[in-house]
């Protein structure tokens, strides 16, 4: 019985991944376990498949849960590409030893050498920057230019912020810690503490909603949250979105901390070859245009137009520290904001 147009990955991928595809179609797939949960994404798979004749059967799931699937599933694993949001987890990934390195002149030029691991393990796709959000009412606040600013007593009472559970929130961490070291890192986290409005609770969304109805001053969350407010189809939200400005931190020093969504190939593909053409095919200027502006997201490939609502929001100089790194103290941020108290 043919799938249904709705159904047409879904059914795909239980073929394929359940060996009942021939032998030639089993050549001319390539499968991708991921963590992005984008309608979106759909017209990047369907795109790759025109141009190269190549099905893509996806498998969706946390990143966690799908890098627990790829280890249970072991040396059989149907696992081409695992595609995954944060360099955290990208990390969680590569020390799981589920990554194998790339070669490829077509990644090496198109992404940005902070932004792929340095050893071709992985490779980002998309970015976002983790920025400070404010109440257009009230104006942005004098002498907050720099994350290290959030920390000031000058704004007891003001930041709301996400749990330190929170991958973004590690990742952002991290970051600091390779800026400013781990006792400056840990004087930070300890200060945002201090000067938390409430407890961490909600999503980046929740953040940002807060500010706009005065429960706090500050926020801090990634800005594709604020670009999904200022496109939805519901003016409540897109007059929450209307009320809000933001600050790019650190403009004057290191840059805006950027995060990424990434993939890398699994050390055990059976499809290699097809794996690393489809990386290349989402670093392609029409997959750029797409994974991006799918999820307000900017693009990793220089000099690729910004539109969507994040264009409203300006260039910015952004942190080109590698994205490994923040994977790297990962582990010690964590521990940082065990010892500060942050929920």
């Amino acid at each position: 019985m043919p799938c249904a147009p709705i159904c047409r990955l879904a059914c795909a991928a239980v073929l394929a991944l359940a060996g009942l595809a021939g032998p030639a179609l089993a050549q001319g797939v390539v499968n991708v376990y991921s963590s992005r949960h984008y309608d979106t994404d759909l017209a990047l798979y369907d795109n790759f498949t025109e141009q190269t004749g190549i099905t893509v059967n996806i498998i969706e799931g946390s990143g966690d849960e799908l890098i627990e699937r790829i280890l249970a599933e072991g040396a059989n694993s149907p696992a081409d590409i695992l595609m995954t949001v944060d360099a955290g987890r990208l990390w969680r990934a590569e020390e799981a030893g589920l990554f194998q390195p790339v070669e490829s002149a077509i990644l090496a030029e198109r992404v940005p050498e902070h932004l792929r691991h340095p050893d071709g393990l992985w490779f980002g796709l998309s970015k976002r920057a983790r920025v400070i959000y404010y109440n257009v009412a009230d104006g942005a606040p004098e002498g907050l230019d720099t994350y290290e600013d959030l920390a000031d007593p000058a704004f007891a009472d003001m930041v709301c912020i996400r749990s330190s559970s929170n991958i973004y929130n590690q990742s952002l961490l991290a970051s600091i810690i390779a800026a400013d070291g781990e006792a400056a890192a840990e004087a930070w986290a300890a200060g945002v503490v201090a000067n938390f409005a409430r407890p961490p609770e909600g999503t980046d969304t929740s953040q940002i909603r807060a500010v706009a109805a005065g429960e706090c001053q500050l926020a801090v969350a990634n800005t594709y949250y604020l670009g999904r407010l200022l496109a939805s189809d519901d003016e409540a939200d897109r007059a929450v979105g209307e009320q809000i400005g933001v600050i790019f931190p650190n403009q004057d020093g290191r840059g805006t901390h950027v995060n990424i969504s990434g993939a890398g190939v699994v050390v055990s593909a059976p499809h290699r070859d097809n794996a690393i053409a489809f990386l290349e095919y989402l670093t392609s200027e029409s997959a750029q245009r797409l994974f991006a502006e799918g999820n307000n997201e900017y693009p990793v490939v220089a000099d690729m137009p910004i539109s969507g609502p994040i264009a409203r929001f300006g260039t910015f100089v952004e942190d080109t520290v590698n994205a490994s790194v923040l994977g790297a103290n990962n582990p010690l941020a964590v521990q940082i904001f065990d010892r500060v108290g942050w929920q």
